[in-house]
């Protein structure tokens, strides 16, 4: 599985079985046609996670270079042809790979996310070839340390696709579209300045972002632990919301939710 660079800060996912190739979100289809290019891969399978163009540019380009089917969301406007998919759908690629599909409105209204239960070497450098992983592909949903600006969403819409995520297995690898690690790690710290787990993670991602490397996947297991819009419950997350804004109820984890959304998208 590789994480295709693209734009500033994106990643266009690649999975592939040796022959065929399935990739997820292609706002540009440049780098996806060198990866072919260079692996020798036959692009079989386009997943589309939203409407957004940093996840859509491509795929029109793609599918008439490649011949690849194209499975989107339901009710969102993307590139036709498009097998349109929504919760309880699943898309079947490369031999016999079934990833489920979740609505996950919240960053978009028709958001949908993609979860396979047992895909082999997904690992890739973390583990054995052979190993298989649960693998996540959750667009602009979920971050590591972090989650999609809510543009069409609520906060109640974004807690309950946060909530659907987070009951997937921790092992689970979080394939997300966008590098934004770092800057979401730091905004954790202002919020949980005692997590420890948290400043564990900084460093090994600073670590990794300074020899040149991607972040992701991150584990579920991990954001768990360290992403505060996963944390709306807890009572430091809780209490730093109201920090924020003092009218909200700390045991209501949409208002904690939608006051730690709004906080960072003032923060620096």
């Amino acid at each position: 599985m590789l994480p295709l660079p693209a734009f500033a800060d994106n990643y266009i996912w690649m999975l592939h079985d040796a022959q065929d190739a399935v990739v997820v979100d292609p706002g540009d289809a440049a780098p996806v046609i060198e990866a072919l290019r260079r692996t020798g891969l036959r692009l079989q399978t386009i997943l589309v996670t939203h409407h957004h163009a940093d996840h859509t540019g491509g795929v029109r380009e793609l599918r008439e270079a490649t011949g690849a089917v194209v499975h989107g969301p339901a009710h969102e406007a993307v590139p036709e042809p498009v097998a349109r998919m929504a919760q309880g759908d699943a898309a079947t690629v490369l031999n016999g790979l079934r990833f489920e599909v979740f609505d996950v409105p919240g960053h978009t209204s028709g958001h949908i996310a993609y979860y396979c239960p047992a895909v082999p070497g997904a690992a890739g450098a973390t583990g054995p070839v052979e190993a298989a992983s649960p693998v996540l592909f959750c667009g602009d949903t979920l971050f590591s340390g972090g989650c999609g600006r809510l543009f069409e969403g609520t906060p109640a819409q974004m807690q309950a696709s946060l909530d659907t995520l987070a009951a997937l297995p921790g092992d689970t690898l979080v394939c997300c579209a966008h590098e934004y690690t770092l800057s979401n790690l730091r905004f954790a710290q202002a919020v949980e300045p005692g997590n420890q787990a948290l400043l564990h993670y900084l460093s090994e991602c600073e670590s990794l972002r300074a020899q040149g490397r991607p972040t992701l996947p991150s584990r579920l297991a991990t954001e768990r632990n360290i992403n505060p819009f996963l944390r709306t419950r807890e009572a430091a997350v809780a209490q730093a919301a109201c920090g924020f804004d003092a009218s909200v109820d700390p045991g209501d984890a949409v208002q904690v939710l939608a006051a730690l959304r709004q906080w960072k998208n003032e923060f620096r």
